[in-house]
């Protein structure tokens, strides 16, 4: 089938299957045919207010069916939904809305003295505005996520593909009937783009407030859920459950499960592929500008462990040295990256300049290398490498031994001054039981080699990823390198 407009494939869904359930959110489950009719409502009001083709709306709301109804309501207009966090504090808000110049923006906090059109979160849209189906429209671009990057300056990544989709098409193990678990805040690019797709491509979309280990196990067995993604640190947590817990839910209806977002240690892979099975468990790694993707499939990964997989034939992806010269296989260099169908037709951005070589290939700051067999690997980002003793340390790799540990629920390493070696291996760990310093060191010592075990250890209590399973070691280096 041909491309539609989001409206008409909602419109259409409705029409087909009016009272199949379309969002669930806690104990709340609504129809496609009453989801379509609640976002004409709000589309009309956004209207009132003044959103048309090819404008953003700022969507500041928590999970839940409002987020999407806002979405909706916005492509149903033509307009471009650009999510971000409803807790950012009232600067980091200003300056993304100041970017994204909105027309209209949807939550957020009420004191914040907006500039333009705003919504407050819970707002009821009257039912006797009309819920009579509107014209279809097309914004240019289907979304506009934000990304602090290395910079910590916001910047919009606005996608290159317009709001309009093949309902019929298969995506990512995605088809029509399946139900979607999203664990993750829709403000992120993957759980807003997948739970997307999944309802223009017809699954029934299952959403958590937030996440919870015993929760999402929950969840999976209560609605028989074929597909769902997760990021290692939830991986890590619900296999951190008590055993006896973790096993007592029949887990036989999922069909798909991908993780993305982070590198995921080969242990707890395989722990996972064990548990679930090997044909169920899929990897994706790739950006939020979509300038180059890699998937794996478990059965796959295990004869090529730790890879994330072979570029998809559309990307072209290279591994670099700092002087721009192409790397042997088996050597760690940055990865660049490309769409065959030229820079600059995935994304753009708004607030920000794409660094890309001559011949238009990107990177996004990643260490890897390639197999003989064209399988790619991730060592870790450019600006987290530790330079210690003129060694280069990798700090996933040392976060992976040390999630590993079975009282641990995540770390995160840096490197600190050292006026010996130049940077000391230094580790940021949040236990889960009592762990002393001296018994972590020893289970990392059986491990690494010596000069990737950490000098020093800090033991925490605040979370040190959020809610998408992300860590941002270059804040965490800064805030220990202030004075005191």
């Amino acid at each position: 089938m041909a491309k539609m407009p989001v409206g008409q494939i909602l419109r259409q869904r409705a029409e087909e299957d009016p009272r199949r359930p379309m969002i669930t959110f806690e104990d709340r489950t609504v129809t496609w045919a009453a989801f379509d009719r609640q976002t004409n409502r709000l589309a009309r009001l956004y209207s009132e207010l003044g959103v048309g083709l090819d404008d953003m709306v700022t969507i500041a709301l928590p999970n839940g069916i409002e987020f999407y109804e806002a979405a909706f309501a916005a492509w149903k207009l033509g307009a471009i939904p650009q999510p971000v966090s409803a807790r950012l504090p009232h600067a980091e808000l200003k300056a993304i809305i100041d970017l994204a110049d909105p027309a209209l923006v949807v939550g957020g906090p009420d004191d914040m003295g907006y500039d333009r059109a705003h919504l407050q979160s819970g707002f009821g849209v009257s039912p006797d505005v009309s819920d009579e189906a509107l014209p279809d429209k097309t914004a240019r671009h289907w979304k506009a996520p934000t990304s602090g990057g290395s910079t910590g300056r916001p910047k919009l990544i606005v996608a290159g593909d317009s709001a309009e989709f093949d309902p019929d098409a298969t995506l990512m193990e995605m088809r029509s009937g399946q139900t979607h678990l999203v664990t993750g805040p829709l403000y992120h690019n993957a759980p807003f783009s997948l739970s997307m797709l999944g309802l223009m491509f017809g699954q029934h979309i299952v959403v958590m407030k937030r996440f919870d280990a015993l929760k999402t196990l929950e969840l999976i067995e209560k609605y028989q859920v074929n597909w769902l993604n997760l990021v290692p640190t939830m991986m890590l947590r619900i296999w951190r459950l008590d055993p006896d817990a973790r096993n007592r839910f029949d887990l036989s209806s999922i069909e798909a499960l991908w993780h993305m977002a982070a590198p995921c240690p080969v242990w707890l892979k395989e722990e996972w592929i064990n548990w679930i099975g090997p044909e169920k468990i899929w990897e994706l790694y790739g950006g939020t500008e979509a300038q180059g993707t890699t998937t794996i499939r478990g059965d796959e990964w295990l004869k090529h462990k730790g890879s994330v997989g072979k570029p998809l034939d559309v990307f072209v992806m290279k591994i670099l040295n700092e002087d721009g010269e192409e790397m042997p296989v088996g050597e760690v260099g940055e990865i660049f990256m490309a769409p065959k169908a030229g820079a600059g037709t995935t994304y753009h951005y708004v607030g920000a300049e794409a660094k890309a070589t001559s011949d238009g290939l990107e990177s996004l700051g990643d260490l890897g290398w390639f197999d003989e067999d064209g399988y790619l690997y991730i060592a870790d980002r450019r600006t987290d490498m530790i330079l210690s003793g003129g060694a280069n340390i990798y700090p996933a790799e040392v976060e992976s031994v040390l999630d590993s540990h079975p009282h641990m629920r995540s770390s995160a390493v840096i490197g600190l001054p050292d006026e010996d070696l130049g940077n000391r291996v230094h580790a940021i760990v949040e236990a889960t039981d009592p762990l002393t310093m001296e018994a972590l060191l020893s289970y990392v010592e059986e491990r690494l080699v010596r000069y990737k075990v950490p000098r020093s250890v800090e033991f925490v209590t605040e979370p040190l990823r959020d809610d998408a399973g992300k860590v941002r070691r270059s804040a965490l280096r800064q805030d220990r390198l202030k004075p005191t």
